[in-house]
């Protein structure tokens, strides 16, 4: 089976790929899709359904639906938030730009750049999420947070488009400071409940079994 990963971030197809060995994984540069997908939606389910419908759209239309002559028998899309409890769930689906944010995620702010003598520098929005997450908890005893992660593939059955769509969670909380150079995101913050260690620090094949795109990928499998 060969399906389309609604996404060219690096480090997503690699855990995709590593956790469906036995699946073709194509990315959006793979098939020719280049343009950028406004995640508009207000809910984890709702972006992760309009990337999934963007793709399978553009692919109903364009020759790009085969590569090599393989034919793609459907597209999937992900969406993944960090919920942290003392923040009533936030940031929620606002996850990766939260740096961009007020703490609570309710309004957005002018700082993507830093100014220095060689002008206006681009933040690391990865490093600042998670120097945010500490900050926002530090003397907070309430450090519990889980990551979901929604998945929703598109695929054609008995002739018509046919939408599953699942999720994973896994729980855990907010470490104090950044511990482990592995993973991305937010895995140098996030300890998962079990665990004394961080999603950086475990080895790739734990940290993909129990993590929350894990469990939503083989919830996916069981059905496709």
């Amino acid at each position: 089976m060969t399906l389309v990963f609604a996404s060219n971030n690096a480090h997503k197809l690699s855990e995709v790929r590593q956790i469906m060995p036995n699946t073709h994984i194509l990315s959006l540069e793979e098939i020719g899709f280049l343009s950028e997908i406004d995640e508009t939606g207000s809910t984890l389910d709702e972006n992760s359904m309009l990337k999934a419908q963007t793709v399978w759209e553009w692919l109903l239309h364009n020759s790009a639906s085969k590569t090599n002559n393989i034919t793609i028998d459907g597209v999937f899309a992900d969406d993944t938030g960090l919920e942290i409890d003392a923040l009533n769930g936030a940031p929620g689906v606002y996850t990766a730009r939260w740096y961009m944010m007020e703490d609570d995620g309710s309004q957005m702010l002018d700082v993507r750049c830093q100014m220095s003598d060689g002008g206006c520098q681009i933040l690391d929005g990865a490093g600042q999420n998670r120097a945010k997450a500490i900050r926002v908890l530090a003397g907070n005893t309430n450090r519990g947070a889980q990551f979901r992660t929604v998945i929703t593939l598109i695929r054609m059955e008995n002739g018509a488009p046919y939408t599953i769509q699942v999720e994973g969670v896994v729980r855990g909380y907010i470490a104090e400071k950044e511990y482990g150079n592995g993973g991305f995101g937010y895995d140098p913050v996030f300890i998962p409940e079990g665990y004394d260690k961080t999603f950086a620090e475990l080895p790739a094949e734990i940290k993909n079994s129990i993590s929350h795109r894990g469990r939503a990928l083989a919830a996916l499998v069981q059905q496709i």
